[in-house]
């Protein structure tokens, strides 16, 4: 009887324990980032018209796996005055419109800081 009881209990925390992870997927999403947590706010760039960035770039980008990965990188870009990020999780790339000439190195090192490595740079005509 007392054994019954304790694998009762036993199970009761395991059932509570999944009943609360599972409220967390649904309420943030599935991670590959590891984050149980809301995701961080989207920065929007302030000029949003398309005609200000004369420089259009397409990086390859390898390690997005999920839309908090798209987030990440694009955030991360975003962040930055002149340049403006969207990224593709199908195709692994981003499109990035800037105000100013980039260098290989300078995106690279931006991909990067988000903790993802880029694959290719190419400049768009």
């Amino acid at each position: 009887m007392r054994g019954t009881i304790i694998v009762l209990i036993v199970l009761a925390v395991v059932i509570a324990l999944a009943i609360v992870g599972m409220v967390k997927r649904i309420k943030y999403g599935s991670s590959c980032c590891g984050e149980k947590d809301a995701a961080p706010s989207k920065i929007r760039v302030k000029d949003r018209n398309k005609s200000h960035y004369p420089y259009v770039y397409y990086l390859d980008v390898d390690g997005m796996h999920c839309s908090g990965c798209v987030r990440k990188i694009e955030n991360e870009f975003n962040s930055k005055d002149g340049m403006w990020a969207k990224a593709s999780l199908e195709k692994k790339q981003v499109k990035l419109l800037s105000k100013f000439s980039l260098d290989k190195s300078m995106a690279s090192g931006i991909v990067s800081d988000a903790g993802f490595t880029m694959l290719s740079f190419e400049i768009s005509k």
